[in-house]
């Protein structure tokens, strides 16, 4: 594939945009084992991308046929592209996850679901559509866990009601938990199968509590790691994308 096109499939710009950060000199593509890339001036040139790395504007970038990642979402962040008041989570990621070039109407990366303004915790973002389906699909009963701290002391009663089902007031069909883990007074492990509206927050409130912090700390096998800080990204692994199913 020819540079100007992989920098264009990467989300760099168009490829004029792309052909031009090459021929200025900031593209540098390292060769096999060595500790150095070497600066590329022709746009044409071919590569293979298979484990192609490149430094781009001085910042090095694995070729990615498709991106999966996962971000520490902060407090006060909407999981929109258009935030309606507080800054998107799309802010905290690189101007190429954002541009990647897409066959839908929307480029770059999206979110795998939607977690609450105030909600913290691990979110994935594609721009793989078969995989946010995947994840995001009921039918699937991918497990997401929730660390919820509760306004109120937890009891059992309340544990037991929420393994049993609870109904919402747009669905007369009883919402389960998966699990449900009391850990303190205040602090209970939630997962659940299904994403609706503020589910957890609805669900913790219709057996007499009330949500005053909520974390999302698993999807699948994957746990957010101990290391991440809120507001940064990784790519994921061959091994964490495993994890997910």
């Amino acid at each position: 594939m020819q540079l100007q096109d992989i920098l264009y499939s990467q989300g760099f710009g168009t490829r004029r945009i792309c052909a031009g950060l090459i021929q200025q000199g900031w593209v540098a593509v390292y060769g096999a084992g060595a500790a150095e890339p070497v600066v590329c001036l022709n746009a044409l040139q071919d590569f293979e991308v298979e484990g192609l790395v490149m430094r781009v504007q001085g910042v090095d970038w694995s070729y990615q046929d498709k991106a999966y990642v996962m971000l520490y979402k902060p407090a006060g962040t909407e999981c929109s592209q258009k935030p309606s008041a507080y800054p998107s989570v799309y802010t905290l990621l690189p101007a190429p996850l954002r541009q990647r070039p897409s066959k839908s109407a929307v480029d770059g990366v999206q979110a795998v679901g939607r977690l609450d303004q105030d909600t913290t915790g691990l979110l994935l973002l594609s721009d793989d559509g078969q995989f946010i389906h995947r994840m995001s699909s009921p039918k699937k009963h991918v497990p997401k866990v929730y660390r919820v701290t509760s306004k109120h002391p937890i009891s059992g009663d309340q544990i037991e009601r929420l393994l049993a089902g609870v109904v919402l007031d747009d669905d007369p069909r009883p919402v389960r938990a998966a699990a449900c883990v009391q850990l303190d007074e205040h602090t209970m492990d939630l997962a659940l199968t299904q994403g609706k509206y503020h589910q957890v927050k609805r669900m913790i409130a219709a057996v007499g509590n009330r949500v005053d912090a909520l974390h999302r700390s698993r999807i699948g096998g994957l746990e957010l790691p101990a290391d991440m800080r809120p507001g940064e990204w990784r790519w994921l692994s061959q091994e964490d994308i495993a994890l997910l199913t």
